[in-house]
């Protein structure tokens, strides 16, 4: 996970259908996911409404990453998120810069099942699952 800066999200919209958004994300100890974005877009309005998000990984060549779980917010300014703004920085130290812009607001995902699948070598697939779900 910390070897991509960039992955795609998946909310749900307010019809119940999928919306997907290529972002910059960065990676907890934890392997929890961070992202920013702007409280104006979509994906902040379906997280507001609904939690569930899933996040896909791609690449080298046939590896993926399939990560879902539930998105919280972080806060801009607490001392107490600085552990999740920080994770993003270190994969996007100019996202620092972001903290300028009007509307930002930051993202982290709890991951609750996630599966990785090498088509290179395998096919190897591993799930995971965490807190018996």
């Amino acid at each position: 996970m910390r070897q991509h800066k960039l992955a795609v999200i998946a909310t749900i919209g307010a019809d119940g259908g999928p919306q997907s958004a290529l972002v910059g994300v960065g990676a907890t100890h934890a392997l929890e996911v961070v992202f920013d974005t702007l409280s104006t877009t979509r994906k902040h309005a379906n997280l507001q409404r609904d939690h569930r998000i899933a996040v896909t990984f791609s690449g080298p060549g046939e590896q993926t990453l399939q990560y879902e779980g539930v998105a919280l917010p972080v806060s801009v300014e607490s001392g107490e998120d600085e552990v999740y703004r920080q994770a993003y920085y270190e994969a996007w130290p100019e996202g620092r810069q972001h903290l300028e812009w009007q509307n930002l607001v930051y993202w982290r995902v709890v991951p609750r099942w996630a599966r990785y699948s090498d088509y290179d070598r395998g096919p190897l697939i591993l799930e995971f699952n965490w807190n018996g779900q």
